[in-house]
């Protein structure tokens, strides 16, 4: 089998539960590009198997410890243990994660679930060379009509793999009908972003909607998730997101789940919040979910000055009493900084606030204690009290 020996502080990262090892600490390479590979300690101890990269910075990710093989009886169970922990839990939904890498001890392999479609992503050279196998295993385990691969993110190009969307087995349709809570979609799931929806903030739309009342400003909204999830507990709702497309299917989805209170506008969300505030406008209940401001640590700067902004104009524009929900999906922002940023704003903008609950992503995206990137969404629920 192929090998790589890391350094000394490569296997101190591995046997403290990290699977990830960095090129720098990568003392023999003697492997081609995507390969499971044996590793070994600078002692020459074998420390497990793991998906090998020739391009990512990111050189192997393990998938076992000690002599266990990273064989299809281990991929397999696997699958099955991410598939029945899913099961386990009271989703609400017909779209859901099933497996969530790392977090699955399945490195860099997303599976989400559309009704009776699966959409795949394998973001590394390993996980892209095992996709057929992986494919095999999921027809054994999972009903389904059809698989897409939806292999465009841009990370696949710091691995050196091709950007492409291909359907894998059955049919796919160009759009697919699913069901989260009471709210109906439709998704594209060969266009729409991540593998057609963000279902990450599933349970957090559940909570927040226990808040909402009154006038509803959701920003950042993409395909409306919690505008048309809070909209049956709110009088008025105002969705506004910068994509036309995404305000176009806003406003077909509140119609379709029979809300007449959705109004959805394009614009840019910081020019926005600053016309309201001029205009005097004042909301019961706000949602900031934007997309991530901070893809790397040099841009973390940059992106608090941005999350400050926003919670600032929200928490002018949110009456006393009322809710704001306020999210951040950037790993590199961490949820001291970001509560530290939000102190900052509602100090600016004079207003008293307690946070009522701190929320994370949906368990079905959960986080392995150990690999601290897989907890990369924050959401507070703060109350303002004057």
């Amino acid at each position: 089998m192929p090998t790589v020996t890391v350094t000394k502080r490569g296997e101190d990262r591995i046997q403290s539960g990290h699977p990830w090892v960095y090129r720098s600490d990568i003392a023999e390479a003697r492997a081609a590009a995507g390969e499971i590979v044996t590793v070994t300690g600078p002692r020459g101890r074998t420390l497990g198997e793991a998906l090998f990269s020739d391009r990512s910075e990111i050189t192997i990710r393990m998938l076992t410890r000690g002599d266990v093989r990273a064989d299809d009886d281990l991929l397999r169970a696997r699958l099955a243990q991410a598939i029945a922990f899913r099961e386990s839990l009271p989703i609400d939904a017909t779209a859901y994660r099933l497996v969530h890498g790392e977090a699955d001890l399945l490195p860099s392999l997303i599976v989400d679930r559309y009704g009776d479609y699966l959409v795949l992503q394998a973001l590394s050279q390993g996980m892209d060379r095992l996709m057929p196998r992986i494919t095999a295993l999921l027809d054994g385990l999972v009903s389904h009509r059809g698989i897409l691969a939806r292999n465009d993110p841009r990370v696949r190009l710091l691995e050196g793999l091709e950007q492409k969307v291909e359907v894998l087995g059955g049919d796919v349709p160009p759009t697919v009908e699913v069901r989260e809570g009471h709210v109906s979609y439709i998704v594209d799931p060969f266009l729409g972003q991540k593998t057609g929806l963000f279902l990450d903030q599933r349970e957090n739309r559940v909570a927040a909607a226990a808040y909402a009342s009154g006038r509803l400003l959701d920003a950042f909204s993409y395909n409306g998730g919690f505008a048309l999830a809070l909209a049956p507990r709110c009088d008025d709702v105002l969705a506004i997101d910068i994509s036309e497309d995404a305000v176009a299917r806003i406003q077909v989805n509140a119609d379709r789940n029979g809300l007449a209170n959705v109004r959805a506008r394009a614009m840019n969300v910081f020019d926005e919040l600053r016309e309201l505030e001029r205009r005097r406008e004042r909301f019961d209940t706000i949602v900031l979910d934007p997309p991530a401001f901070a893809k790397n640590k040099a841009a973390v700067p940059k992106a608090l000055s941005g999350y400050k902004e926003i919670n600032l104009r929200a928490l002018k524009l949110l009456r006393p009493g009322g809710y704001l929900i306020t999210c951040s999906c950037s790993y590199n922002v961490g949820e001291s900084a970001f509560a530290d940023t939000i102190a900052a704003a509602a100090a600016d903008a004079r207003a008293d606030v307690v946070v009522v609950e701190k929320r994370m992503q949906g368990r079905d995206h959960p986080v392995l204690i150990t690999v601290p990137e897989t907890y990369y969404l924050k959401c507070f629920v703060l109350r303002r009290l004057a």
